[in-house]
C-alpha cells in the first residue's frame, strides 16, 4: 500500500512543471521494508522509517557549491528469518530496535566531490520500541501474530559519528560515475565502506543533486546540467563491519548477556547492491530504491533485501 501511495505521488510530481532548484529547505520522509519487494518476505531489517528536514546555509567560498545542514529522526527493526520463532533456536540474527536523532552537515565543493559528517544519538533495545512499532504494523494490516521479542537485545546507548565522501569520477552527456565511501565509529556501529555509483539520465553536478542530498540549495551560482533530475542508478559495494550493536549487543557488555537477550556473531565484510530512480524538481524530491545485502550474521540462513521510498517537499 505504501509503494503504491509512493508511486501515485511520482506520477503527480513528474506531470508538474519543472524547473532549476532553487528552494533552500526540504521535509519529508523514507520509508525502509522488504514488503516492497513483494517477496513475501519478513526478516532481518525488515522496517525503517525516517523523518529527513534539511537546510542550505549561505555559501561564502570560492570552493564551495553548497553546504547543507540536516536533521534526522528515524527508527529501525530487526527479526530473524520471521517474526514469528517457536523458540530462541530459530533466531538467526536477534531481535532489535534501534531509535535514534541526528544531524549532519554537508559540505560540496565546486569539483563535484563532498564530505558530509553527521553525529547520531539515540538507543538500541526495548526502549527503542521496535516490538511496539512492529505490532502496530502488524495489527493494521492483518499480519500474523509476532513471537519472540522477549529475546531481543537489551538497551544500550548510542552515540555514533559517520563521515560520507564523494567524487566525481568520469561523466558522459548521458552518464557518469562517482566514488562513494562511507566510515561510522560509536558505540553501537563502527566499520566503513567503498564503492561506485552509475547515474543514467537526467541527473545534475553532485553539489545539487538527489544523489548526495543536496538539492535544498540557497542560491543558484552556477549552469544545472538539467531543468530537472530524473535517473537511474546503479550502486554496488563491499562494507567492512567491525561492531554492530544490534546484532553483538552493547559495547561495553563484554561476553554478558542481559535477561533473555540472544546475541549473535556478526560477519566482517558484507556486499551491498543498491538499484533505483531518482526525481528532483522544483518543490518534490522522490526515490524508489531495491537493496540487496550479503549475509551481515554468520547464522542466518539466508541473504537479504528490502525495498525503499522516500518523499521530500522543498520550500523557501
Amino acid at each position: 500500500m505504501r509503494l503504491k501511495i509512493i508511486l501515485a505521488v511520482l506520477g503527480i510530481a513528474l506531470a508538474l512543471n519543472t524547473s532549476a532548484q532553487t528552494h533552500a529547505n526540504e521535509f519529508g520522509f523514507q520509508s525502509d521494508n522488504d514488503s516492497f519487494l513483494a517477496q513475501g518476505s519478513d526478516r532481518y531489517y525488515t522496517n525503517g522509517l525516517f523523518v529527513h528536514y534539511r537546510h542550505a546555509l549561505t555559501v561564502n567560498s570560492d570552493k564551495l557549491r553548497n553546504k547543507v545542514l540536516g536533521f534526522e529522526l528515524g527508527q529501525k527493526i530487526f527479526n530473524p528469518r520471521t517474526g514469528q520463532i517457536p523458540d530462541r533456536s530459530y533466531i538467526d540474527r536477534p531481535f532489535a530496535g534501534y531509535l535514534y536523532i541526528g544531524a549532519n552537515i554537508n559540505y560540496l565543493y565546486a569539483d563535484e566531490s563532498n564530505l558530509k559528517l553527521g553525529l547520531r544519538t539515540g538507543v538500541v533495545g526495548p526502549s527503542a520500541l521496535g516490538k511496539q512499532s512492529q505490532s502496530v504494523i502488524h495489527n493494521t494490516f492483518g499480519f500474523y501474530t509476532l513471537r519472540g521479542w522477549e529475546y531481543q537485545i537489551q538497551n544500550n546507548f548510542q552515540l555514533n559519528l559517520s563521515a560520507e565522501y564523494n567524487r566525481l569520477l568520469t561523466r558522459t552527456t548521458v552518464a557518469d560515475v562517482s566514488l562513494a565511501t562511507n566510515a561510522q565509529l560509536g558505540t553501537g556501529f563502527t566499520g566503513a565502506g567503498a564503492g561506485v555509483m552509475l547515474r543514467l539520465g537526467n541527473f545534475n553536478q553532485l553539489f545539487n543533486s538527489v544523489s548526495t542530498q543536496s538539492t535544498a540549495m540557497r542560491n543558484i551560482n552556477h549552469t544545472p546540467l538539467h531543468r530537472y533530475e530524473l535517473f537511474f542508478y546503479y550502486k554496488p559495494s563491499l562494507n567492512f563491519i567491525a561492531y554492530d550493536a544490534t546484532i553483538q549487543g552493547g559495547l561495553f557488555n563484554g561476553s554478558m548477556q542481559q535477561g533473555n537477550e540472544v546475541t549473535l556473531t556478526k560477519n566482517p565484510l558484507v556486499v551491498s547492491n543498491e538499484l533505483g530512480i531518482s526525481y528532483g524538481g522544483k518543490r518534490w524530491v522522490l526515490g524508489l530504491s531495491a537493496i540487496f545485502n550479503s549475509r551481515e550474521v554468520k547464522q542466518m540462513v539466508r541473504s537479504h533485501q528490502w525495498g525503499s521510498a522516500t518523499v521530500l517537499y522543498r520550500f523557501n
